[in-house]
């Protein structure tokens, strides 16, 4: 199980990101991406400030998944301008997304913002869970995106 370990293998993460390729093929902008052992981040365009992750994360001293969106600049107005953009359209996101995701300050740090959920960690062999994980993350994708960059 996963918590005892506090990461899981890379090829879980890199399988994740394999498998989230095939379901935002259609999204506009450059597709950049980073797997590592404790997550994963994508992101259109140049600017990393702005992503989406899946991640472990530490939530009340517990190990979780988080997926979603950040904002990462380091001021806090820069960030708050992002999510007001995208806040404009939060009956539209949260009909794709549903109840699940949280907004404001991100997970350890008052400045970063984010729109996410976190779930139980995963098993490091659960081909259902990296399949799972992939179809969340394209979600955020394919929902906020073209609301991030004003299409």
């Amino acid at each position: 199980m996963l918590v005892a370990s506090w990461a899981v293998e890379r090829s879980f993460f890199q399988q994740v990101l394999d498998v989230f390729e095939g379901f935002v093929a259609d999204v506009d902008g450059e597709l950049h991406s980073f797997a590592h052992r404790r997550g994963l981040k994508v992101w259109f365009g140049e600017s990393t400030r702005e992503h989406y992750e899946a991640q472990l994360v530490r939530v009340d001293g517990e190990v979780g998944l988080e997926i979603g969106f950040h904002s990462e600049y380091p001021k806090a107005t820069a960030n708050d301008k992002v999510m007001t953009t995208i806040a404009v359209h939060e009956t539209t996101w949260r009909a794709e997304l549903g109840d699940e995701p949280v907004t404001g300050p991100f997970l350890g740090s008052d400045v970063w913002r984010r729109i996410s959920e976190v779930w139980a960690p995963p098993d490091d062999d659960d081909v259902d869970a990296v399949i799972e994980v992939a179809a969340r993350l394209a979600d955020y994708v394919v929902t906020l995106e073209p609301l991030r960059a004003g299409d």
